[in-house]
């Protein structure tokens, strides 16, 4: 029989609607896995087991009185850049370490609504800036399938917490790759909304123009799931867009008859692509036409000005958002008897050094010298960028390639290399700069057994389309696994 801690979150539904299980007795299950790997793997900055249990067994009560909903009872967990309303909130980083909010984000509210059971906060790079989740204040998460390899970042916590069994799914975020990427290197799924689907309240900002939250599950169907708890319009994000939310299950078909996929001949170009994940990807694209699909070569000119225009836009971005910890209001404070020594002092000791490089270079784009130079053009090009999408979709439906250049690399070999490090989101920051959505699928491993993600992004506001492909794709093929973690 399966283990409870490797059910998909629709199989575990299915099971508690049959009363074959409770969410008590699974809650507990995912904490006993949590606490026999986590240790290891370094998934779990706060593990809210007492919480978890409670919501648990409210949730059963629930469905004992004739409530039926896919997540009643369903144990997640939550990416530490999410508010949570009493429980520490840390965004990885000495800055905030103690931070309770006094509210909680929207998303996680609609899961908690439907029933869903938070077992706790997962590791992150600090504020979501970095592709390895190396830059965590705390510790370094490690890819279960293999332990001296990163799980990719930022998400990589709530990546390896679904990969490895410690949550039915999780919720991440995604500026400029960070669910897609860690996605495609534990080998689960990844789904990057559209930017204005998923209400932004309560998630602590990175670049206020570019971040999405979205899910991290072990199939398609439960992102769908996912994605269609937390959609909508929230008055409380004034860059929540109003409008419809469809039912994304509904879009699922084994089949990808009459749809036209674009491969974009620039994200096979990209530098440093690893061999084995071009054939990867080349051979799914190949099961999407074996599927019903008409494949068409398509050109997306601006691509390699994406990296440039991220990392200007990005860290501009983050500069300006990351001046409100300054140690007066919450977090971390530093006395340094004046009040500009206490900002010095505060932020000297509380930012990492990554967060404390992109806050310069963020600050050196905006300043008044050099804003029309930088800033503004990198503005300017982040048009052209969505203007090659909006003409690719007006010839295919949605588009497919490789989601990372390589599969996962050791943990400290970028360390020092920040362009290299840097690089590692060259195929994922264009959808992001556009706006559009984007998913990770798995399509395979490479000859040391790493997985490998296939890429496909759709139009704004079409997720069903992305969630389609994906589903067709992968109940045609054998890629959904599970990693042995020896700890």
């Amino acid at each position: 029989m399966t283990a409870l801690t490797d059910l998909t979150i629709r199989e575990a539904a299915d099971r508690l609607r049959a009363g074959e299980i409770s969410s008590v007795e699974l809650t507990r299950a995912y904490l006993d896995r949590i606490a026999a790997l986590d240790d290891t793997l370094q998934a779990y900055l706060t593990v809210t087991g007492e919480i978890a249990l409670e919501q648990a067994r409210r949730a059963d009560e629930r469905r004992a009185a004739g409530e039926d909903d896919p997540l009643l009872g369903v144990p997640l967990a939550y990416k530490d850049v999410l508010a949570t309303e009493g429980v520490q909130t840390t965004c990885a980083s000495r800055i905030l370490q103690g931070y309770k909010p006094p509210y909680t984000a929207t998303a996680i509210r609609k899961l908690e609504a439907r029933g869903a059971v938070m077992l706790g906060k997962t590791n992150m790079d600090e504020f979501a800036m970095g592709s390895s989740t190396e830059n965590s204040a705390y510790a370094v998460t490690r890819n279960p399938w293999d332990l001296d390899r990163v799980p990719g970042g930022s998400s990589g916590g709530s990546a390896v917490a679904t990969a490895a069994g410690m949550a039915a799914g999780a919720l991440g975020t995604d500026t400029g790759g960070s669910i897609r990427q860690p996605a495609s290197l534990c080998g689960v799924v990844g789904l990057k909304p559209s930017y204005g689907r998923v209400s932004r309240y309560g998630l602590v900002a990175f670049a206020s123009s570019l971040d999405s939250i979205g899910p991290l599950t072990r199939s398609v169907e439960d992102a769908a799931i996912l994605l269609g708890a937390i959609a909508g319009h929230d008055p409380a994000d004034s860059t929540s867009v109003n409008a419809p939310v469809p039912d994304y299950t509904a879009a699922l078909r084994p089949d990808m008859k009459g749809m036209r996929v674009g491969v974009p001949k620039e994200y096979f170009l990209a530098e440093g692509m690893q061999p084995e994940v071009v054939e990867a990807v080349r051979a799914a694209i190949a099961q999407l036409e074996a599927l019903g699909a008409e494949i068409v070569e398509v050109s997306l000119p601006h691509t390699e000005a994406g990296l440039a225009v991220y990392y200007i836009i990005a860290p501009a971005e983050a500069s300006a958002n990351l001046a409100r910890f300054d140690g007066v209001r919450y977090g971390l404070r530093v006395p340094g008897g004046e009040l500009i020594e206490t900002y010095k002092q505060t932020r000297g000791a509380g930012f990492g050094a990554e967060v404390k490089r992109r806050i310069m270079i963020g600050t050196y784009a905006l300043s008044a010298g050099y804003y029309d130079a930088y800033y503004l053009q990198a503005q300017k090009v982040r048009t052209l960028l969505k203007q090659d999408f909006d003409a690719a979709f007006e010839q295919v439906d949605v588009l497919a390639a490789p989601v990372s250049p390589t599969t996962a690399f050791r943990i400290g070999e970028r360390t020092d290399d920040p362009l290299q490090m840097y690089a590692a989101d060259t195929l994922t920051l264009g959808a992001s700069l556009a706006g559009v959505c984007g998913i990770s699928v798995p399509c395979g491993f490479d000859s040391e057994g790493l997985p490998i993600g296939l890429q496909l992004i759709g139009p704004a506001f079409e997720e069903a389309r992305i969630l389609r492909a994906a589903y067709a794709y992968e109940q045609a093929t054998d890629w959904q696994r599970m990693p042995e973690v020896r700890v």
